[in-house]
């Protein structure tokens, strides 16, 4: 049972994060964070430029972990993460980077753990979708490789219910199907069909995946 005393510091620490939350969408317009979501999000990181635009939908929570999250909005971009949604930052941090005018949109009741996305055109994942610790999500090579050879950019796609397992790239343009499950240190190069188990580097499908829907975390 919890004693008088905890319950006095739970509420005194919620009173201090629901202060420090204001001051941060004071000083971020673009910032829109749901009533009901975690209070905790008073500790994460957000870098929100001119322009950008980020959505925390309801119920959305992390831990009380001081930059457990990193969330960055360039000029003109847009993050929006879906009702119901954890990211989880106990074992690593949850890293979102959206270039300027990208668009990172994630579904409702999703689990991100640990995981880094970043997107300098779109990111597209759906609903209850859960990326693993040390995954990483990029839309585009990062730099180009030489003069003639230079940065390619393109939406990378994750279905409904999918499973992202840990330490797995998926890279530009892949669109993986809905309920497909991508295993440990995966290189995911290739668009995979819905309800897919991949594995290797490069991943390749290596069995069928039934329903998910109803999978718990």
């Amino acid at each position: 049972m919890t004693s008088m005393a905890t319950r006095w510091r739970l509420k005194t620490m919620q009173a201090y994060d629901r202060t420090r939350l204001r001051r941060l969408r004071s000083r971020h317009p673009g910032l829109s964070l749901e009533k009901e979501s975690s209070t905790n999000f008073a500790s994460s990181h957000f870098a929100l430029a001119e322009g950008a635009s980020l959505v925390l939908g309801p119920r959305v929570y992390t831990e009380r972990r001081a930059y457990g999250v990193h969330i960055s909005v360039a000029e003109g971009a847009s993050v929006e993460i879906g009702a119901d949604t954890w990211l989880r930052s106990d074992i690593a941090p949850v890293i979102i980077f959206a270039f300027p005018g990208a668009r990172i949109r994630i579904g409702r009741e999703g689990f991100l753990n640990g995981c880094h996305l970043s997107a300098k055109s779109a990111l597209e994942i759906g609903h209850r979708v859960w990326i693993g610790p040390g995954s990483r999500v990029f839309d585009a090579d990062q730099h180009d490789l030489d003069a003639e050879r230079v940065e390619r950019v393109e939406k990378v796609t994750i279905g409904d219910h999918c499973w992202i397992a840990s330490d797995v790239t998926v890279l530009r343009g892949v669109e993986i199907g809905e309920q497909s499950v991508v295993g440990t240190r995966s290189l995911v190069t290739k668009s995979l069909p819905p309800h897919t188990l991949a594995l290797g580097s490069p991943a390749v499908a290596a069995g069928r995946i039934g329903d998910r829907s109803k999978v718990q975390i």
